[in-house]
């Protein structure tokens, strides 16, 4: 049996760390996939249908802001978010390269198991 060198996960990067937190709340998630149809929302439009308050929508809002998930701007009375995929696609990036190690891991057991 051959033994393959053991590489280490590809490091995350500390600009990487803030955005899966925002991402590993439901609430959250939630509102990024709302705001995934490219369209601008409102708080009012984000709040509908939900059980939220405009206070809670707005609270996360914030946080999914400070990590660059979403855009902000003015309009008005009224503020509008967007999603921004540059920070998700950062991750996806990442996610990736995990996978594919483990991937070769599971090749590597399956190789070992079968001789």
């Amino acid at each position: 049996m051959s033994r393959t060198s053991h590489r280490k996960p590809p490091a995350l990067r500390p600009s990487q760390a803030p955005v899966f937190a925002a991402l590993g709340d439901e609430t959250r998630l939630a509102l990024v996939i709302r705001l995934c149809s490219g369209q601008p929302h409102s708080i009012s439009q984000l709040t509908e249908g939900s059980k939220l308050t405009r206070q809670a929508v707005t609270k996360h809002l914030r946080v999914l802001e400070g990590v660059g998930i979403v855009h902000g701007v003015r309009k008005g009375r009224e503020s509008l978010f967007q999603y921004n995929p540059g920070p998700v696609a950062g991750l996806t990036d990442y996610l990736n390269l995990v996978s594919a190690q483990w991937d070769a891991a599971l090749a590597r057991l399956q190789a070992f198991v079968e001789e």
